[in-house]
């Protein structure tokens, strides 16, 4: 089968100070990059449509559905590793505030451990439940990491900052075999001033 994983949109920068996770919404440009990434999708050219739970990836997945007529079915097991982080800065915003934290930043290697368990086997099990088909999710660039890391063998889960609305695309057989196809394909981006 074929797994089509997408990075969410571009969010707002969320920072709350009551416990509140924050859970961004997609800004103005990352509703446009939601729409250019669904106009490469043929309807009927996927079998299944799920998505993440948080704000940003079920704001993505809008007119996918409705570009391929299918209902963004929630997978608990594909959001964030940030999940109930108060504070959100989108890794542009990152970059230029503090260069140190993004290209070093600290992570509990037991958290990292178990995100990268929860995101295997929920995707594993999407797998399972949708053999021969051709399956999309709306997601994380953590959860395209654990599984990109995870289907090429790599100890290291996060090593690339997939581009947001990017397609990464795996084939996943039944024999257990896992491969890349595309990472971090944003074509329909090109020539746009984000």
């Amino acid at each position: 089968m074929e797994l089509i994983l997408i990075r969410h949109g571009l969010p707002r920068r969320v920072h709350n100070t009551d416990g509140k996770p924050a859970d961004p919404a997609l800004a103005e440009d990352g509703i446009k990059q939601a729409g250019l990434m669904a106009q490469r999708f043929r309807p009927g050219s996927v079998d299944r449509l799920y998505v993440s739970p948080m704000q940003r990836a079920q704001q993505t997945a809008v007119p996918l559905a409705e570009q391929l007529n299918l209902p963004a079915e929630i997978e608990e097991g594909v959001a964030e590793f940030d999940r109930y982080a108060e504070t959100y800065i989108p890794v542009e915003e990152l970059k230029h505030l503090d260069p140190d934290e993004f290209q070093f930043p600290e992570r509990n290697e037991d958290e990292v451990r178990a995100f990268g368990q929860v995101v295997v086997v929920a995707i594993e099990q999407i797998v399972a439940n949708n053999p021969g088909k051709r399956v999309a999710i709306v997601c994380h660039g953590g959860v395209i990491n654990v599984w990109a890391a995870h289907t090429i063998g790599l100890a290291e889960q996060f090593f690339f900052i997939p581009d947001y609305t990017s397609v990464n695309s795996f084939m996943a057989a039944r024999s257990g075999e896992r491969s890349i196809i595309t990472l971090n394909d944003a074509v329909h981006l090109r020539g746009i001033q984000i």
